[in-house]
């Protein structure tokens, strides 16, 4: 089990939490959690991979022990997330690295990958999307909050800030229910219902609609770049398909695709196997060519 050290580094007046393990001259691979969760989530990979490769494992901000200034003072949006991120990276001195990302970090890994492709050493993409045809039937609520956020305010709230939606959110199809700590979604629920989260949480998501829109360009930049990519996909997701793995292959190719029987959370239930398969991954990629046209 490799050590693990929690710290926090000032970022454009603000208090940025992470953990980290491994040396400073071993391959660095920037971890970018999920909604609502925190660096928090990638424990397992800190203390299981922390030997050989260097782990960051951030939190955004008004996530988990970061700052979380109301949004009158800032606009949580997924431009300033990734803006900030990339100030983060500059300022611990990461001049490359691989990019897990996972849902939330999706969005804010693609943005820090079309600003600054010659860091990028390879994309790890777990339930993270990027193509319209994976977001599955949760998202028509979703949606309509975008049309019209005033009025359908309280549903999005239900369908992705109550207790229920952060059960879902973990256990989803699972047919192993019993696999799940409860601990996993009663810590995500107090997260969310301390106060200013709600507001937090609603701008951000709103904020969402940008990456779907986002999408063609992310696509685009994956076929053009061609980077060493590796999905790591949980089946059972309730929101994101697991077509949406496949989907990758269309942009990329050689990309490596492994389909768990896991849920949006893969690390709930499969972290000794996605630590597996990371680790081999993250170690013929740094002896791989990257392919023509990269």
């Amino acid at each position: 089990m490799s050590q693990v050290c929690y710290q926090w580094i000032e970022v454009d007046g603000l208090s940025i939490f992470y953990r980290e393990a491994g040396r400073d001259h071993c391959q660095a691979v920037l971890l970018l959690h999920g909604f609502p969760s925190s660096s928090r989530m990638f424990e397992p990979l800190l203390r299981t991979l922390g030997d050989e490769f260097r782990l960051i494992a951030p939190d955004y901000p008004g996530f988990g022990h970061s700052d979380a200034p109301g949004p009158d003072t800032f606009a949580y949006t997924f431009d300033c997330l990734a803006e900030i991120m990339n100030r983060f990276v500059e300022a611990l001195g990461l001049e490359s690295y691989a990019i897990y990302m996972q849902d939330y970090g999706g969005p804010v890994g693609f943005r820090l990958a079309l600003a600054h492709p010659e860091r990028v050493e390879s994309l790890i993409i777990q339930n993270a999307v990027a193509h319209v045809s994976g977001l599955g039937p949760l998202w028509e609520t979703r949606r309509a909050f975008w049309a019209n956020r005033e009025k359908h305010q309280a549903a999005v709230e239900q369908n992705l800030m109550s207790l229920e939606a952060a059960k879902e959110r973990h256990v989803g199809a699972s047919p192993n229910p019993a696999f799940y700590d409860p601990d996993l979604w009663t810590d995500e629920y107090a997260f969310l219902s301390r106060p200013g989260q709600r507001e937090i949480q609603s701008d951000l998501f709103h904020d969402y609609q940008t990456n779907v829109a986002s999408y063609p360009r992310w696509q685009a930049w994956l076929r053009i770049h061609q980077p060493l990519t590796l999905v790591v996909w949980g089946r059972y997701d309730p929101s994101f398909l697991p077509s949406e793995a496949d989907a990758y292959r269309a942009d990329v190719p050689h990309a490596e695709v492994h389909l768990l029987d896991a849920g949006h959370f893969a690390l709930d239930e499969k972290a000794s196997e996605v630590c597996v398969i990371l680790k081999d991954f993250l170690n013929r990629s740094r002896r791989a060519v990257p392919p023509e046209g990269s």
